[in-house]
């Protein structure tokens, strides 16, 4: 992935930070989901009062990708922080991770943690879900 591409996805992630409903935590989170036809679909976290139906923003971008009839993907940023200030890595809850290996090719998937255009950093999802269980799984 290019330089300009990278920036681009933290830029949308962190735009996505306004959007963030969080009331109880204030912990807000961005994602810029890339699919391999060059589409980018966005996703904040959206907190609700009962806690277990709150969504992630990863997940956001990628029901939002799904829903429009998407299904590969090759990347996704993801920036977050208290009160929408980026002070560390948000990385991915293990739900997140899950949908991830869900869509997504462990070995080549990329996942972009930010907290600007100047600091970030690459994972595949096999490294950050290394025994992750997958549609493959059940063939």
């Amino acid at each position: 992935m290019d330089q300009q591409t990278i920036e681009h996805m933290i830029t949308l992630a962190i735009e996505q930070l306004a959007f963030s409903y969080t009331p109880y935590s204030g912990f807000k989170v961005g994602a810029a989901l890339l699919a391999k036809n060059g589409t980018f679909y966005t996703g904040c976290n959206i907190e609700n009062a009962a806690y277990t139906p709150t969504n992630c923003a990863e997940r956001t971008a990628f029901f939002k990708a799904v829903s429009e009839g998407e299904r590969a993907f090759q990347a996704i940023c993801i920036v977050g922080g208290k009160n929408g200030v980026l002070t560390e890595y948000a990385a991915p809850c293990g739900v997140c991770r899950q949908v991830m290996m869900e869509f997504c090719e462990p070995d080549t998937f990329q996942i972009i943690l930010a907290t600007g255009i100047e600091k970030y950093d690459i994972y595949t999802l096999k490294e950050l879900m290394p025994q992750g269980f997958g549609p493959k799984d059940l063939a």
